[in-house]
């Protein structure tokens, strides 16, 4: 009994035990868990405090590195500051924790235009009244995403107000020289017309003693008097061109022009100041030059006279060859010397402002030196380039190259065809002879040269026959003279003598002296040809020169018109008279343009003279001549004429802008102090060919 009380007690703590047990394993195992999940959760707290840190490490140096940059943010939900940097905030003169939640806005003083960029982004610049004063910020605002979804606007902007006031200083700068630029061309306009108005009487009035016969002695006074008028008044083009070069206040016009006729121009104006120094000038044009080419001649002549002025300047003995030919489709102009040379050190500094030699023949020379600099910008204004070659002692070679075409639907020039003759050039001048012999050469003509009175007679008894010879005059008066006599005892009859003017004056007759005819240097292509073939082939073809004057009959082109002559200086005013007289004009004088208009209405009324033509010197006190012109053409307009009274301007600035205020003004014809006698001549002759015809009529 005892024991199985003690099985069932032993049954009963045993069943009662189990369960207990169990619990306690299960609350063991849940203790286990849930002391892992609390490891892991410290785990994931560490590791989240970790990454706290380091966005809030992250956001500081994001907000410092901001915050050094300088840019100004902030950013508006409306007009609500919702964010604001610290750099916003220093333009109120607060901090960024009083801008969050104010409408605060700074007063705009100027803006720009707002540029749209992608995305919707609009950047653009104001300046604002701050807290520091006035400032210019460039913004780029965007829309980016707020809380609960909304949109805010944020601006990101930077002080440029250095940059603005660099700008506006620049504008300034840039006003104050464009304002100093025109203060200097104004200048100019002054110094070219004060300097141009007495030049103009000097060289006038030399032309006007010169028609009066006066004697040998006399000439020559005469001639040296507008030598140094000319002289001065190529001094002040020389000035006023640089500074129009300098100032970009120089245009191109692009016109066909005869090359042959330039050259030869050019080298006929600058061969009596050779002359005079004991020098010879010739030019060659190559015979594959085209005949017309297109640019600004003007501008080519001023290139052309300044290169061979500076040439004959530093050249004191032998010559100075000027030629132009076609190389690669670009016009190359060459303009040798034999004087002194240049330094290899200075063929480029020649070029410079002011720049000028000083050793040998440069010595002492008078000038302003910037003839080289006007040509090499000129040269570079046209497209092309100038360089130097040349070594002391040897003389001094200029090379231009310039991009010219030639002109549309121009006839080739015709050059004779003498492949039977052979001449002989007999010449000490270093570059003459080269020039002709080239010349000659491209008929076909045969040529031998010599340099000597010995050596041409030996030449004249060789084994090849002479058909005709050319004697330089500057082998000496005698042995020229004594070489015609021999070339005529071998049979030879076309025997041409080649003299400058002055020896053409003091030569006499040189059928006399035994030659067949003469040609004065520089000799021009077409002359040679024309002398030359009247002995080798009668009725030769040759290439066309410039167009002589039209013939006059006895009847002056001038008589029976009436000229007006609006002046205010006397003897400029004289000088107009007497030359229109001479033409067989009627002048009459107006000391300005107000007495100028009032003549030209009592004519338009019928109580004075019909006038044919007005010249109107632009400068007048009490009216211009701008202004009188328009007063001319409002009247013309009121009283309904139909024919207009031509009106030419006179002026002594011969800039393109004062020919095109004339122009505007009513202005015909714009004519440059020192009046030239062929543009007067011309109008004289335009107006009696409109009268005859209206007589014939």
């Amino acid at each position: 009994m005892a024991s199985s009380i003690w099985s069932w007690l032993a049954l009963a703590f045993a069943t009662l035990l189990l369960p207990a047990g169990g619990a306690v394993l299960w609350l063991l195992r849940q203790r286990s868990g849930l002391r892992d999940q609390v490891a892991a959760l410290v785990h994931d707290a560490e590791a989240l405090n970790d990454r706290l840190w380091n966005l809030a490490d992250s956001e500081e140096r994001y907000r410092s590195l901001i915050e050094a940059q300088g840019d100004l943010i902030v950013r508006r939900d409306g007009v609500r500051i919702v964010y604001a940097n610290r750099a916003y905030a220093a333009l109120f003169g607060a901090g960024e924790q009083d801008l969050v939640g104010s409408e605060m806005l700074l007063p705009q003083l100027a803006s720009r235009p707002v540029v749209l960029l992608e995305g919707g982004t609009r950047s653009f610049d104001e300046c604002l009244a701050t807290y520091e004063g006035e400032r210019w910020i460039s913004w780029v605002e965007t829309a980016v995403p707020g809380p609960d979804g909304r949109t805010l606007i944020q601006r990101v902007g930077r002080d440029i107000s250095a940059r603005i006031a660099g700008e506006d200083a620049l504008v300034e700068a840039r006003a104050r020289a464009e304002a100093a630029n025109e203060a200097k061309s104004r200048f100019l306009a002054t110094v070219s017309h004060e300097f141009r108005t007495p030049l103009n009487g000097i060289l006038g009035m030399a032309d006007l003693l010169t028609d009066t016969g006066p004697d040998a002695e006399q000439a020559t006074y005469v001639a040296a008097l507008r030598t140094s008028g000319e002289a001065l008044l190529a001094l002040v083009d020389d000035i006023l061109d640089f500074a129009k070069v300098e100032a970009g206040k120089l245009e191109l016009f692009e016109e066909a022009f005869d090359p042959v006729q330039l050259v030869e121009t050019v080298a006929e104006l600058m061969a009596p100041r050779a002359q005079a120094k004991g020098l010879e000038l010739a030019a060659h044009i190559a015979p594959d030059l085209p005949a017309r080419l297109v640019g600004d001649r003007d501008r080519l002549r001023q290139i052309l006279l300044n290169l061979v002025g500076n040439a004959v300047k530093f050249t004191e003995a032998g010559g100075v060859g000027l030629s132009l030919a076609q190389v690669d489709d670009r016009l190359e102009i060459t303009v040798a010397d034999t004087g002194p040379g240049i330094p290899a050190d200075r063929l480029d500094t020649i070029f410079g402002e002011f720049e000028q030699l000083d050793h040998g023949a440069a010595a002492g020379q008078a000038g302003t030196g910037l003839g080289l600099a006007i040509v090499r910008r000129l040269a570079r204004l046209m497209g092309g380039e100038v360089r130097a070659e040349s070594r002391l002692g040897e003389g001094a070679v200029f090379r231009v190259s310039l991009p010219l075409v030639a002109a549309l639907d121009v006839p080739a020039a015709r050059i004779p065809h003498w492949p039977q003759h052979h001449v002989l050039l007999v010449s000490p001048a270093p570059f003459a002879v080269r020039f002709l012999a080239e010349t000659i050469r491209v008929t076909g003509a045969s040529v031998s040269v010599a340099g000597t009175a010995e050596a041409a007679r030996a030449k004249l008894v060789g084994q090849v026959p002479v058909t005709a010879v050319l004697i330089d005059h500057a082998l000496g008066d005698v042995p020229a003279k004594e070489l015609a006599s021999a070339a005529s005892a071998v049979g030879i009859r076309d025997c041409l003598i080649l003299l400058s003017p002055h020896a053409r004056r003091q030569f006499g007759s040189p059928r006399a002296a035994g030659f067949s005819g003469f040609l004065i240097k520089p000799v021009r292509t077409r002359s040679l040809y024309e002398r030359l073939g009247n002995g080798l082939q009668p009725g030769a073809s040759a290439i066309g020169g410039p167009p002589a004057l039209a013939a006059t009959s006895g009847r002056q082109p001038g008589t029976g018109l009436t000229v007006l002559v609006a002046e205010d200086n006397e003897i400029n005013a004289l000088l107009a008279t007497r030359t229109l007289e001479r033409f067989g004009c009627t002048a009459i004088w107006a000391r300005d343009g107000r007495e100028a208009l009032k003549r030209i209405e009592a004519s338009f009324a019928g109580t004075a003279p019909p006038l044919a033509l007005a010249l109107l010197d632009i400068r007048m006190p009490l009216m211009t001549g701008l202004d009188c012109a328009r007063a001319v053409r409002a009247l013309e307009r009121r009283l309904g004429r139909a024919a207009t009274l031509p009106l030419v301007a006179v002026t002594a600035n011969v800039s393109a802008a004062d020919r095109a205020a004339a122009f505007a003004a009513g202005m015909d014809d714009c004519l440059a102090k020192p009046l030239e006698r062929e543009a007067l001549l011309r109008w004289l002759e335009r107006l009696s060919q409109s009268a005859a015809g209206s007589l014939s009529a």
